[in-house]
């Protein structure tokens, strides 16, 4: 049977995203002569041109996916000034500094060459040269020839179609059953669908979505359908797939508050977290947010019961949101209470390192 097939080993998720880089023109070189009172035959005089910037990638730990570059597409560096007369030399673009996520694979789109990987906090990558500056006449005096009118202009700088590639981890991971919602909340409140890897050993697709709160500020959201159903008994998934999302942060437990089949959300939402105690403790023990879904298609008298209902079966103390993810309601916040989450535990585990190194 298919579930027996062995997953390949190095299952990857993959955050992707083209853009085109252009680093900036050298100036070019000025043509000029000295021309001042009784100077009659002021030489040449002209400065050359500035250098174009260029552009680099610098690592950063603080972004988590490519969300940002989905939305701009296209960066361009400071050209070059152009040369002046009294031999001024034009000022140099300014270079571009582009922050892109640890773990970040760039390659040139149009040839497939790798042009480096960013596997470091402030490690820097030039991605585009900067145009070389043309030279002013100046530079073309010689006893021969006194006057000279030649000049060169500045270099292009380099154009760059680049592809970015990010194996993401998720950073939540969703838990309820094929008609709980998930996929609907995850196209409610993700910018982007990356594609994702089918993985031939099971019927599974992980469904990721980056969602993007504000500028820089972004994380990964996988879907994970079929989890649950007999996966106790080792039917689906493997231990990788585990393993991958064991390094969530924070689990959404997703109920169907109005199932078709009119059964009790309460028996449901039990039924999963007994499955999901024989398949694995750490999943169990790991954070996990109670949120309740198809609030649209109930009353709010309705909504309270079924609330407190899953809260006493469930003996479940932590957060409870209620959404609709088709209509979009609640969702804005739940992603907001998402992000401080993982932000706050972010800067809690660089405290605790910062606490053990000095110890």
């Amino acid at each position: 049977p298919q579930h027996n097939i062995k997953p390949p080993e190095n299952m990857k998720f993959v955050d992707e995203a083209r853009i085109k880089v252009i680093a900036g023109d050298g100036g070019n070189g000025c043509l000029s002569f000295r021309r001042e009172k009784y100077i009659p035959k002021g030489g040449p005089d002209g400065g050359d041109g500035g250098d174009g910037g260029s552009i680099y990638f610098i690592g950063s730990v603080d972004l988590n996916t490519l969300a940002d570059f989905r939305t701009m597409r296209t960066y361009k560096a400071e050209r070059g000034q152009n040369g002046m007369s009294r031999n001024c030399t034009g000022k140099k673009g300014q270079d571009l500094y582009i922050p892109v996520p640890v773990g970040t694979l760039v390659s040139d789109y149009d040839t497939q060459e790798v042009i480096g990987d960013i596997t470091k906090e402030k490690q820097t990558l030039l991605v585009a040269q900067g145009g070389f500056h043309g030279l002013g006449n100046t530079r073309f005096k010689s006893s021969v020839n006194r006057a000279p009118r030649q000049t060169t202009p500045g270099t292009p700088g380099e154009t760059r179609n680049l592809k970015l590639e990010l194996q993401v981890m998720a950073d939540v991971g969703l838990l309820g059953y094929p008609n709980a919602g998930k996929s609907s909340l995850i196209r409610a409140i993700s910018a982007a669908k990356p594609r994702v890897a089918d993985y031939p050993f099971t019927t599974l697709h992980p469904n990721l979505g980056v969602v993007s709160v504000d500028a820089f500020r972004s994380f990964v959201v996988a879907d994970i359908p079929g989890l649950i159903e007999g996966a106790s008994q080792g039917v689906g998934l493997g231990h990788q797939f585990l393993r991958h999302l064991s390094r969530t942060k924070l689990l959404l437990h997703i109920v169907d508050v109005a199932p078709l089949d009119q059964s009790s959300p309460a028996e449901q939402a039990k039924k999963l977290l007994a499955e999901l105690q024989n398949y694995s403790d750490t999943l169990l023990n790991k954070p996990r947010w109670l949120v309740l879904n198809k609030i649209d298609l109930i009353d709010a008298t309705s909504l309270e019961s079924i609330k407190q209902d899953i809260i006493r079966q469930l003996d479940y103390q932590g957060e409870v949101f209620t959404i609709s993810a088709i209509k979009k309601q609640g969702t804005q916040e739940l992603i907001y209470q998402l992000m401080d989450y993982i932000d706050s535990t972010k800067k809690a585990n660089e405290q605790d390192q910062t606490a053990t190194t000095e110890t």
